[in-house]
């Protein structure tokens, strides 16, 4: 657990640094999240291993701590960029590096909470989500994606061919609509509609931004949220592009398995993200806890570099398909 905990608490740390002391805080923060995690990753000594021994501590000390921190850095850092006394280079890198953590660590650790059977987790998971205007994805995610990966049913799963921007727009509108019409199938109407209260947290997200910074607030909000959805849609992208489950019958697949979600091993940025690039092994045991989270290099498919990375490649659709396209079609044949 010290692997999680010194990489996401000690981006943690430089955020808040930033946040009260300015300079050079912020230029700090979006290094350590870009260049000093990318030479990190080349270190093997820090390589995670493969088959932990075992998943405990289970971690969600360590998830609950970040949930609870998500807040007061999302409107601090909505409050600096807006009204902090800050050079405009110091602003401009805190929204970058604050957009980086919202996208990277807090999604990554959101989604792990949504995934816990503890009432209170889930709700705090989902409460993070909608602080970044992106509740319905706790329906989307669990009620449709878990079903319906690497097949055409899930919005979220990306073909072979497809770049990411005409994705990003069809998964988001997909999942939107998706999550609302799978929680009607069980029952959900009304105010006891989960879009209820996602529609609730993100008004409420706007209204506290817009107290604490005024328009300006509410315009950083909108431009973090925006970016930090735009990262979790790069990761649903570059782990489930171009794999795709067997059609047994008519509008029925194979079970989902091991070959059906890229992964990658590199240590720092796995830890930054709470081992989320292990993603087969989640598909397969969608509870178990993060630190458990397995990989079999032999069955799974691995991608050629780090999970940000990637999906930095994935930005430039031409040079994505020329590195990733031979990739899955190797995959398809096997």
């Amino acid at each position: 657990m010290a692997r999680f905990t010194l990489a996401t608490l000690g981006m943690v740390a430089l955020l808040a640094l930033a946040m009260v002391l300015g300079s050079p805080f912020p230029v700090l923060a979006l290094l350590y999240i870009t260049v000093f995690t990318f030479f990190m990753d080349k270190l093997t000594a820090l390589a995670a291993p493969d088959r932990p021994e075992a998943e405990f501590p289970v971690g969600d000390a360590l998830s609950v701590t970040l949930g609870l921190l998500h807040f007061p850095l999302l409107y601090g850092g909505v409050w600096g960029v807006a009204e902090g006394a800050m050079s405009v280079l110091d602003k401009v890198c805190l929204f970058a590096a604050l957009g980086l953590f919202l996208g990277q660590v807090s999604n990554s650790n959101a989604h792990e909470l949504i995934h816990r059977s503890p009432r209170a987790m889930r709700r705090l998971g989902v409460a993070v989500y909608s602080s970044v205007l992106f509740g319905f994805h706790a329906s989307a995610h669990t009620r449709v994606h878990h079903v319906h990966a690497a097949t055409p049913k899930d919005p979220n799963s990306a073909p072979m061919g497809e770049g990411y921007w005409r994705f990003a727009m069809r998964a988001w509108r997909g999942a939107l609509v998706e999550g609302f019409r799978a929680e009607r199938r069980l029952g959900r109407r009304g105010l006891s509609h989960p879009y209820a209260a996602y529609g609730l947290g993100a008004v409420l997200s706007l209204v506290i931004a817009g107290a604490v910074a005024g328009l300006p607030g509410v315009l950083v909000l909108l431009g973090l949220a925006a970016y930090a959805q735009a990262q979790l849609l790069l990761s649903d992208y570059v782990q489930h592009y171009g794999l795709r489950r067997k059609e047994v019958a008519p509008g029925k697949y194979e079970p989902v398995g091991p070959a059906h979600s890229w992964n990658a091993p590199q240590g720092f940025s796995s830890a930054l993200m709470l081992n989320a690039p292990r993603h087969s092994d989640h598909h397969a045991h969608p509870s178990r806890h993060y630190p458990g989270l397995e990989l079999d290099r032999a069955a799974m498919p691995i991608l050629p570099h780090s999970l940000p990375v990637m999906a930095v490649l994935a930005l430039v659709p031409p040079l994505w398909r020329r590195v990733m396209d031979k990739r899955v079609r190797h995959w398809q044949t096997a």
